[in-house]
């Protein structure tokens, strides 16, 4: 379970690993895991798409949300002393001070390129159009459009999050249809990785022509998936 902290507002959630969540209205979920959001991130994202060991990994992620998977990418990268490109889609953005709240005291909440991205932020948030910020030795670039209509790049991505609301909430984006898009957006030996298990999802990766393969899952979840465009 997860529960608000006096220091954080209200619809900032503070899950058991210490670090930080929000609800959203629009779908009545949280952004991330209410069992531990960068723990999620890091198992699920990061090192279920193998970024953790990649020499110049290129990520492209569907549904920034407030940041925590960019956030937790940032952190292993600089860890590591490696560069890093970045490339999110997000329909909605949240306000500016909703990723500053969740951010606080977590992973990368000072590389130079999270603080870039930051101000270069909608205050407000929503807004359409593209951010993209280079610091530090990382390059975080954000789309403000939907992304089952959106270009997408082609056979560039090492790593893809596929990080959106559930599928009963936001089904779209787990269609046959939409993951045989994204399935092109992998280059040769790229990764995708899910917290979503279930069985049409599976199957949906796999029409898409990926190796699908079930791993065991982040605090809150017996499972989540990897899959791999071979060749």
């Amino acid at each position: 379970m997860s529960d608000s902290s006096p220091d954080a507002p209200a619809n900032v959630l503070v899950t058991p690993d210490g670090s930080r969540t929000a609800l959203n209205a629009r779908f009545g979920e949280a952004y991330g895991s209410r069992h531990g959001a960068a723990s999620q991130a890091r198992h699920v994202f990061v090192e279920g798409t193998g970024t953790h060991e990649h020499p110049a990994p290129r990520v492209l992620e569907v549904g920034f949300g407030v940041g925590v998977n960019a956030r937790a990418t940032l952190a292993r990268c600089a860890a590591r002393g490696v560069p890093l490109e970045y490339h999110a889609f997000e329909f909605d953005p949240a306000p500016r001070a909703l990723l500053r709240d969740v951010a606080r005291g977590g992973d990368a909440e000072d590389h130079p390129a999270w603080r870039a991205l930051l101000d270069a932020w909608p205050e407000s948030g929503g807004g359409s159009g593209e951010i993209e910020v280079t610091a530090g030795g990382a390059t975080l670039r954000v789309t403000f459009a939907d992304v089952l209509t959106a270009d997408l790049p082609a056979g560039w991505a090492t790593a893809l999050y596929l990080d959106g609301f559930s599928p009963s909430r936001n089904p779209d984006v787990w269609t046959p249809a939409f993951t045989a898009r994204l399935a092109h957006t992998l280059a040769p030996g790229g990764v995708l990785g899910t917290y979503s298990a279930a069985g049409h999802v599976r199957r949906s990766l796999e029409a898409a022509g990926l190796r699908v393969d079930r791993r065991p899952g982040a605090p809150g979840k017996r499972e989540c998936v990897r899959a791999v465009r071979e060749g």
